[in-house]
């Protein structure tokens, strides 16, 4: 099963959850609901390279993907999903730029 860590105020987060919704290949765990999923996404990012871009750019790094293998990404696309498109204004970052 892959794990997709997000949160509903993500715009990117929801996109991917629709997608992966009713798809028992995926389980989706909303790191907002409850501390012991956000403990569980942080270890993830303290700990996996796959994260060093989002860190280097102030980017949250959600939604996080792991897959069957143990293998952290970032890229909706090699959990099998697509990426969306992020409108002006409806990002994570401080920037803008995305999650």
């Amino acid at each position: 099963m892959i794990r997709i860590y997000g949160m509903p105020s993500c715009p990117d987060c929801e996109y991917v959850k629709r997608q992966a919704e009713g798809n028992d290949r995926y389980e989706i765990i909303d790191i907002g609901k409850d501390v012991k999923a956000l403990k569980e996404f942080l270890r993830l990012r303290d700990s996996s390279p796959a994260f060093d871009g989002a860190k280097r750019t102030g980017a949250a790094g959600i939604p996080c993907f792991v897959l069957e293998d143990g293998t952290v990404t970032l890229q909706p696309e090699d959990a099998g999903l697509e990426s969306g498109q992020v409108q002006t204004g409806a990002a994570c970052s401080l920037d803008g730029s995305g999650c």
